[in-house]
């Protein structure tokens, strides 16, 4: 027998059960979003009733859950959205189109995201650290696209800041998901004992006539109204996100077909309280017409309450949390690209395992690299609504579309679906309707920029499949 022969090829382990996989979905949601987007979230709904929106978002995450739980029950696969997409449209035909584009969008909203955590890092470190000011000299002035951009010597410190965080998060996922496992357990005890903390805060100096100050004319159920609350939306969904990231983990979940839709609805709800709790917290220690304009809204709940101290504390314990879900996210991100390469449908480099620690270490390398240049360019407010925008067609409303599809082909072969969403197809049809409405939510310029992206994807797809002589360009005998 030749060497190749008698070694088996390397396989992903599957060593996450449901504490692991809950808390790495946990920890992917709690990110630096929530303490950024509160205040936000105050403003555009112009006060208390601002509530209404994160009970938007946890509605609309369960919805997409029941989404997300059958696929992953069905396709427990490294890769996630990819290998769903393609087995629900259908492998040799509309599947390769739609899994090509996720792999296309991922590649530059993966990076986005790992760079949004980082960024959003950064900021709130200048809390601690006023690097931002450190030098007001103006190092690099010019206009771009009508854009005037001014860079000073402490706005490149702070963005210095944020690419380190990304090389960071890089070295310590480099290791075997068994200890990755462990690693996030213990963040996961760090994250929800940071929100209880500011929870217990609130509640034991909880002053009503604060939380429930609503200005007139709140609950004018108006045109107004629902367009804040679309707008206010997209804010809390994007703290939301991450609910799914244990389907990018299939391959390495143990039992999958019950401990991914359960990771998946017990993480949306425990979140959901903690999200609830921690707003009306806030509402009911600081007025929220002053919390619309504070940029560390967090630190300054607690420094009311407990004073400096408390408040230096009460930061650097958002930073471990901001941490906490840059780690998950890519752990998550660094999976799909893999899968995609396994498959043969992205470069094979991707499909490389860690000689010694059974990880796609390229996949890492490569999604951490573009993102440590993203967070060096762009701002926090344009990628969080970008990320939104370029994932919302291809992916959420694709695949709900694709659930349904694949509903229909297991019942053509007589088969029973490992997971089956209640109600079906009310949670599909309904979690369609609402990423359609935020989706328009995010505005035209991000709109028309998630329109591009998957136009040239298309484009880039025809270019290869022509080349390769794949469908649509290949003979149907020789696709069958």
């Amino acid at each position: 027998m030749t060497s190749t022969e008698q070694t088996p090829p390397a396989k992903l382990e599957r060593g996450l059960g449901l504490k692991e996989a809950t808390a790495l979905n946990m920890i992917d949601m709690v990110g630096i979003g929530p303490f950024i987007v509160i205040p936000l979230v105050i403003q555009t709904m112009g006060g208390p009733q601002c509530m209404v929106a994160w009970v938007a978002g946890a509605l609309l995450s369960l919805i997409d859950g029941f989404v997300w739980s059958e696929l992953g029950a069905a396709m427990p696969r490294a890769g996630g959205s990819y290998f769903f997409l393609r087995e629900c449209y259908g492998a040799m035909r509309w599947g390769k189109l739609m899994s090509f584009l996720f792999i296309w969008q991922t590649m530059i909203q993966a990076p986005l995201v790992i760079a949004s955590g980082s960024i959003g890092f950064s900021k709130y470190l200048t809390y601690l650290i006023p690097i931002d000011t450190w030098g007001r000299e103006v190092i690099f002035q010019s206009t771009i696209l009508g854009m005037d951009l001014t860079l000073t010597a402490g706005a490149l410190m702070q963005k210095a800041a944020s690419g380190l965080l990304v090389i960071i998060i890089a070295i310590i996922l480099y290791r075997r998901v068994t200890t990755i496992g462990k690693i996030s357990v213990f963040l996961w005890v760090c994250v929800v004992g940071t929100i209880i903390w500011l929870i217990w805060g609130g509640v034991t100096h909880f002053n009503p006539a604060l939380a429930f100050d609503f200005p007139e004319g709140a609950w004018d159920l108006s045109l107004v109204f629902w367009a804040g609350l679309g707008q206010a939306t997209v804010k809390t969904i994007y703290s939301y996100l991450g609910y799914y990231n244990v389907c990018h983990l299939g391959g390495e979940v143990q039992d999958p077909v019950r401990i991914i839709p359960r990771s998946i609805f017990i993480s949306i709800i425990g979140i959901a309280i903690l999200y609830l709790s921690m707003q009306l917290s806030v509402l009911g220690v600081i007025p929220w017409r002053e919390a619309i304009g504070s940029e560390f809204i967090v630190s300054t709940f607690v420094e009311r309450i407990y004073g400096t101290t408390a408040a230096t504390i009460a930061t650097m314990l958002i930073l471990c949390i901001a941490f906490s879900s840059l780690f998950a996210a890519t752990l998550g991100y660094s999976r799909i690209p893999y899968a995609a390469a396994t498959d043969g449908t992205f470069f094979a480099p991707f499909a490389k395992l860690h000689p010694t620690k059974n990880f796609p270490h390229i996949s890492l390398i490569v999604l951490c690299s573009t993102a440590f240049v993203f967070s060096l360019l762009f701002s926090l407010g344009d990628v969080i609504k970008a990320i939104l925008a370029v994932r919302i067609l291809v992916q959420f409303i694709g695949q709900a579309v694709g659930v349904m599809l694949l509903h229909r082909r297991y019942r053509e072969e007589g088969k029973p679906l490992p997971f089956r969403m209640w109600l079906y197809p009310i949670p599909a049809l309904l979690a369609i309707v609402a990423w359609a409405a935020i989706f328009i939510s995010t505005g035209p310029v991000f709109r028309l920029a998630a329109i591009i992206v998957i136009a040239l994807g298309v484009v880039a797809f025809i270019i290869r499949a022509r080349v390769r002589g794949e469908w649509p360009f290949q003979a149907p005998a020789a696709a069958a």
